[in-house]
């Protein structure tokens, strides 16, 4: 399945969520996205963004929310149907606009969070989703370089 699908998937599951679990189930599913779409455009993407795509990958797959979010309940793990990235630049901005949802929902629940270790785990994927958006952001200035130069 093609990138934007399942971004839009995503954004989808993160705006239905209306529980605290739900919402980190779906921080897990988009850093799960951007591991994903990382390695995939750092093996297929165009050669220019290879090596800042391997830290996208690579930022993605800091946050280990997997573990308090078994991949049973939360739907399975829709990264794992990436089979392409048709349109690199709408992928990467719609990831990008994902990370950033993520985000904002997380601040809702560390404002509120009773416990401290659900705080500390909405702090670590909201840092790790703060990487992966710099790192996208990176794609998209080096793409903009190429597409200058190609120019």
């Amino acid at each position: 399945m093609d990138a934007v699908r399942i971004i839009a998937a995503s954004r989808r599951g993160l705006a239905e969520a209306s529980t605290v679990q739900e919402v980190v189930v779906e921080a897990w599913q988009a850093q799960a996205l951007a591991e994903a779409v990382g390695s995939h455009l750092a093996i297929f993407g165009p050669y220019e963004v290879r090596s800042r795509a391997r830290g996208l990958g690579d930022a993605g797959g800091r946050f280990s929310g997997g573990l308090l979010c078994p991949v049973a309940r939360a739907g399975g793990l829709r990264a794992a149907q990436l089979t392409e990235v048709k349109d690199v630049r709408a992928a990467l901005t719609g990831l990008r606009g994902l990370l950033r949802e993520v985000c904002e929902a997380l601040v809702g629940i560390v404002c509120t969070a009773d416990e401290e270790g659900m705080y500390w785990t909405c702090v670590e994927v909201m840092d790790s989703a703060d990487e992966s958006r710099d790192r996208i952001a990176g794609i998209l200035e080096k793409l903009e370089v190429r597409d200058r130069d190609l120019a």
